[in-house]
């Protein structure tokens, strides 16, 4: 199986909802950084799995949506908790509709909010 993956670094800000988390509750920046891998068994003509550039233009298209942004204002969070894990899930969502059709099997973002914490979300294309 072939991997490639790009990563980005943003800030953003949010403030969680639905439990009582101490300061977490009100608003505070994290400097998060995402990974998007693509996964495939074949490579094309030109023995690439997915061209990079295209690859590092669909995150960073997702990346410009949440950069110095308040999560909780936006319309994809209203009313639910802005978790590093709904979030991973959400930019992999959205960051797979931007990719070719062929020749990938796998997609994945790994985002971590601090160097110490990250939460991923996996799904098959």
């Amino acid at each position: 199986m072939y991997r490639v993956a790009v990563s980005r670094s943003f800030i953003a800000q949010h403030f969680l909802i639905g439990g009582d988390w101490g300061a977490e509750n009100l608003p505070h920046a994290h400097a998060y950084r995402v990974e998007v891998e693509v996964s495939g068994e074949q490579l094309d003509a030109n023995f690439y799995l997915m061209d990079i550039v295209a690859l590092e233009a669909a995150l960073e298209s997702q990346v410009a949506r949440y950069r110095n942004r308040l999560l909780n204002d936006l319309p994809e969070f209203a009313g639910v908790n802005p978790s590093l894990e709904f979030f991973a899930r959400l930019l992999c969502e959205n960051i797979a509709h931007s990719l070719p059709a062929a020749g990938l099997s796998h997609l994945r973002v790994r985002l971590w909010e601090h160097e110490n914490a990250w939460a991923s979300y996996e799904m098959a294309l």
